[in-house]
């Protein structure tokens, strides 16, 4: 298994010359892999990876899952009744699931979540030199998989965009969301690592 500052290493060389011919799409998505018992690790390189990009005059800009989904789900009309459900002591199993549903709502049907990472795209068109490296997609889960929002915004990524996915590699394309979803290989991007 490679190590994160190889992997990163291996992501700037594809920023700097681009993805090259693919067959998979135009968009410059790619997904550094890392083992989901890295993921503190790639939280605390962060800066230290802005900080060679910048060196490079590149500009790295950031996008966290995990606080825009608390931020959709503290401004959604249901919070009160997801809080009160958690303290109630008959919440059961199947409580949880109904709970879980609305939650995943609130992020896929209504479009939140999608639209908020293609407003950040949006915000950056025309800028050189720069990248957007999403951070936490363990917050997707159990909601939804992050190939399912590249998908949907397939087109729309107006600079290289760097999914840092906690999981496992399975092959060249297929990855294993958190180490513990089926392997899926529903990915158009580049993976590196894993």
């Amino acid at each position: 298994m490679s190590s994160l500052g190889d992997n990163f290493d291996q992501l700037w060389q594809r920023l700097r010359y681009g993805r090259g011919l693919s067959h998979t799409g135009d968009d410059p998505v790619y997904y550094l892999v890392f083992h989901p018992s890295e993921m503190l690790e790639v939280k605390r390189r962060l800066r230290q990876w802005a900080a060679v990009l910048k060196k490079q005059d590149w500009t790295m800009e950031t996008f966290s899952m995990a606080e825009v989904i608390k931020e959709i789900f503290e401004a959604n009309d249901f919070r009160d009744v997801w809080l009160a459900s958690e303290e109630d002591k008959r919440f059961d199993a199947e409580a949880v699931q109904q709970v879980n549903k609305q939650l995943e709502s609130a992020l896929v049907d209504e479009g939140t979540l999608k639209q908020r990472l293609a407003d950040k795209l949006e915000l950056l068109v025309g800028r050189t030199n720069t990248v957007l490296f999403v951070s936490d997609i363990e917050a997707l889960h159990p909601y939804l998989r992050v190939g399912v929002l590249e998908q949907q915004l397939q087109g729309r990524f107006t600079v290289p965009t760097v999914f840092l996915y906690p999981g496992i590699r399975d092959g060249k394309t297929t990855l294993k969301f958190l180490g513990i979803y089926p392997a899926d290989g529903n990915y158009r991007s580049v993976h590196i690592g894993g």
